[in-house]
């Protein structure tokens, strides 16, 4: 079974005597700029389903969450593509604490070359998963053997199979740069399967942090 796990590590909060308490709340009080009189009012849901409708992104610029990701490597090498997030990752060249994984196969969808099907077989999906935990296993062993030789972690890690091996970093990014991740990549047939399980997961965990945005991102 793929591992993917996501945990929000922290979101922007008012800082001193502010009129707002959420990140939500600042990102209003940031938009009413040019509305002075009423840049205090709590009542915001509406101004910001309105910033959604009219695509007015700039303001969700004012609020940013941090959310720590374990995900194997050759998924999160995909989060790495979204270029407006900042990111801190476990680097294989300073330890060697190395966390393999299971994953399973699909086949491929003939008409459509971003999307995979799950119908293979009882008989296949045994075959495909006896040959990755062989590629699997014969990596961890010789990977352990290269560091007690004293081989460099950051030359012994070579061998790794990057699609069985977990990751985990921590991703920085404002609450515009989430809502586009989780709108381009909560697409099934379009977005690997196992990365729309990871936006899925992303999301439920910003919730906290913007239920307002996330209730009408997708309205």
């Amino acid at each position: 079974m793929t591992q993917i796990k996501a945990r929000l590590i922290a979101a922007t909060q008012p800082w001193g005597d502010q009129p707002f308490d959420t990140p939500e709340g600042l990102i209003a009080y940031c938009a009413r700029v040019s509305n002075p009189k009423n840049q205090d009012n709590p009542d915001y849901a509406g101004l910001l389903r309105y910033c959604v409708r009219n695509k007015h992104w700039s303001v969700f610029e004012m609020s940013n969450a941090v959310v720590e990701v374990e995900a194997p490597r050759d998924i999160t090498r995909q989060l790495l593509r979204h270029r407006s997030f900042l990111f801190q990752e476990f680097s294989q060249r300073y330890s060697d604490e190395i966390e393999f994984t299971e994953r399973e196969f699909r086949r491929q969808d003939d008409k459509n070359r971003q999307n995979s099907i799950d119908d293979l077989s009882e008989l296949q999906q045994d075959s495909a998963s006896m040959m990755a935990s062989k590629v699997r296993d014969t990596a961890e062993e010789y990977y352990k053997t290269l560091i007690k030789m004293k081989v460099a972690k950051e030359c012994a890690r070579v061998i790794l199979p990057e699609g069985m091996t977990m990751s985990r970093l921590y991703v920085n990014g404002t609450f515009r740069s989430w809502l586009h991740y989780i709108d381009v990549r909560d697409e099934v047939g379009v977005t690997q399967w196992e990365h729309v399980l990871l936006a899925r997961v992303i999301r439920n965990v910003l919730e906290p942090a913007m239920p307002i945005m996330l209730g009408i991102s997708h309205d």
